[in-house]
């Protein structure tokens, strides 16, 4: 499957029609993404409430380590001289 520039993806006219919707579900596992038929009205949507906890990344993690890693880049830029020290200029 192929990803366009903006984002899109086409599902397979066969797996379309067999799920019987214009709607899906996407979830994120971390290391795959799973596509299925979303659920009708509300009472579909409650039978998914947690359905997915604790499968993933934790996005609050997610964003703690990427601030890290961007703050710990910015820190290596600074120290020229390798020695955690601010060269002046």
């Amino acid at each position: 499957m192929t990803i366009s520039s903006n984002g899109q993806v086409s599902i397979p006219a066969a797996a379309r029609a067999r799920w019987g919707t214009r709607k899906v579900l996407v979830v994120d596992l971390g290391d795959r993404v799973v596509m299925r038929p979303a659920p009708h009205g509300a009472e579909g949507i409650a039978q998914l409430q947690g359905k997915y906890a604790g499968r993933g990344p934790d996005t609050d993690a997610a964003r703690a380590a990427a601030r890290r890693a961007d703050s710990a880049a910015g820190d290596a830029a600074l120290t020229a001289d390798g020695l955690g020290e601010v060269p002046l200029t």
